[in-house]
């Protein structure tokens, strides 16, 4: 089960290297950051102001200043309120990159990958980008309600790491498995691919989103985080789109080599089964 995870590991780093990927991160980062830009230049500060109302009306202030005193990370008081308004918006800018990539970067990884490296695989296009604009939505939704409840926890380390790291593997795996074999596996093949090779495509999808957690730290910096929020709210982002071309690599060189083995084996069991009933016959 490791050595194919890891083999294809190996070739989504050396497929990342290549130019035309490197190029790829740009135009997600492009268009993510232009709508962040305009949602925090108009929606940040009204954020802000709700947050603040009720943390006010629900004697938030205290509750979250007894927690973060008996945490000892007593600095962290003054910031909590924006620092909350910036991690409720983290899925969103989450959502936003996963979009673009789906849209524009997971058609190029394909072309990319199956040229190089699977170009007798038949392309079958059981998926859609209707169905994978679907797929990446309603698991978002769940991710999403996932997100809030867990987000108090977000300030205990080292759960609130473990937990980013498990709800971005369970993201990942969802969306990108689909969109990997959405142009050369049928329905039933994908169904297949997915339930058969669950257990790699989560490890995947755990490691990538301990990658895909490593940009949320970028917000414990507390008040440092706050002031340099337009720097590093940008770095972000380019890591998210960064993160999710390099997964979508990995899980597109895991499936379609997962694929091309399925057919192999269904084409050996066509043959020999035929070849077996008529020795049988001829016994």
């Amino acid at each position: 089960m490791i050595g194919p995870v890891a083999g294809a590991f190996g070739r989504a780093v050396w497929s990342q290297l290549h130019v035309r990927m490197l190029l790829l991160t740009l135009m997600p980062f492009v268009l993510s950051l232009l709508l962040w830009g305009v949602v925090l230049w108009l929606g940040l500060q009204p954020l802000i102001d709700a947050v603040q109302a009720w943390f006010a009306a629900n004697d938030g202030f205290r509750v979250t200043g007894n927690l973060l005193g008996s945490l000892g990370l007593d600095a962290l008081k003054t910031v909590i309120v924006p620092l909350i308004a910036v991690w409720v918006l983290l899925p969103l800018m989450i959502l936003t990159a996963l979009l673009f990539i789906a849209i524009f970067a997971m058609p190029v990884i394909t072309r990319h990958v199956s040229t190089r490296n699977f170009m007798t695989l038949e392309l079958r296009h059981g998926g859609s980008l209707g169905g994978s604009l679907w797929n990446s939505a309603s698991t978002f939704i769940i991710f999403l309600v996932l997100w809030l409840v867990t987000l108090p926890l977000a300030i205990v380390p080292p759960l609130g790491l473990i937990i980013q790291t498990l709800l971005w593997g369970w993201l990942t795996y969802r969306v990108m498995a689909y969109d990997a074999l959405a142009g050369h596996a049928d329905a039933a093949e994908r169904t297949h691919i997915l339930r058969t090779h669950r257990w790699p495509l989560l490890i995947i999808g755990a490691i990538s989103g301990a990658m895909g957690a490593a940009p949320t730290l970028i917000w414990l910096g507390g008040a440092l985080a706050l002031v340099l929020f337009p720097l590093l709210a940008g770095l972000a982002l380019w890591l998210y789109v960064l993160v999710f071309v390099f997964t979508g690599l990995w899980f597109q060189h895991y499936c379609l080599d997962a694929l091309a083995r399925h057919r192999t084996d269904v084409s050996s069991e066509r043959f020999v089964a035929p070849l077996n009933a008529s020795i049988r016959d001829i016994n």
